[in-house]
C-alpha cells in the first residue's frame, strides 16, 4: 500500500510518501512544500493544490491521510491554515484518492503508543522506524510521514477486522 501523509499548512506542507506492506514502511519520498510569505493567498492556495497533484500523480497512492487541525489560541492563523488544509483536501478528492484523517493525538498514540508524546519523540520513531540517517527536517516532514504511518496502523487494523467478521 502507498500512503501519501499531509501536515497542512500555509507556508509549510509538510508530505510522506510511505509503502506499507502490513509489516514495516519504507520511506518513498517525503519533503516539504513551501510558499513565500509574500505571495497573495489565492496563489500559494494554488501552488499548495498544484504541489499535491504532482505527488498524487507521480506515486498514485492508495490512501491519502491528512492531520486533523488543532488550534486553541489564534484565530487569525487558525483560518489561513484551514484554507490550506483545504486545498490539500481538494487535490485527492478530485483524484478519486480515498481521504483519511487523524488528530495529533492519534498520530501520537500510533507512533508513540502515547497520545501525549511531545514533538521529539515523535520526530525519534518516525526516524527509528523508517531507518532515516537523520530526523526529516522542516518538523512538518517528520509529523506527515507520522501521519502516514498511523494511516498504515489504522488501515492494518481495520483489514484485520473485516478478515475476521467482527
Amino acid at each position: 500500500m502507498i500512503i501519501l501523509g499531509i501536515d497542512p499548512g500555509i507556508a509549510i506542507v509538510g508530505y510522506g510518501v510511505i509503502f506499507y506492506d502490513g509489516l514495516g514502511f519504507q520511506p518513498v519520498e517525503y519533503g516539504a512544500i513551501t510558499t513565500p510569505a509574500g505571495d497573495k493567498l489565492t496563489d500559494r492556495l494554488r501552488d499548495i493544490y498544484e504541489s499535491i497533484g504532482v505527488l498524487i500523480e507521480k506515486h498514485k497512492p492508495d490512501a491519502f491521510s491528512i492531520e486533523e487541525l488543532f488550534f486553541n489560541t489564534n484565530v487569525k492563523t487558525a483560518i489561513t491554515v484551514a484554507h490550506g488544509r483545504g486545498v490539500c483536501l481538494l487535490a485527492p478528492s478530485i483524484l478519486n484518492v480515498p481521504i483519511f484523517e487523524y488528530t495529533p493525538l492519534q498520530v501520537k498514540q500510533a507512533i508513540c503508543g502515547y497520545g501525549r508524546a511531545d514533538k521529539a519523540q515523535v520526530q525519534r520513531m518516525v526516524t527509528s522506524m523508517l531507518k532515516l540517517n537523520a530526523i526529516p527536517k522542516p518538523d512538518d516532514v517528520a509529523d506527515a510521514l507520522a501521519i502516514a504511518m498511523c494511516h498504515g496502523y489504522s488501515a492494518k487494523y481495520h483489514n484485520l477486522i473485516k478478515e475476521e467478521g467482527i
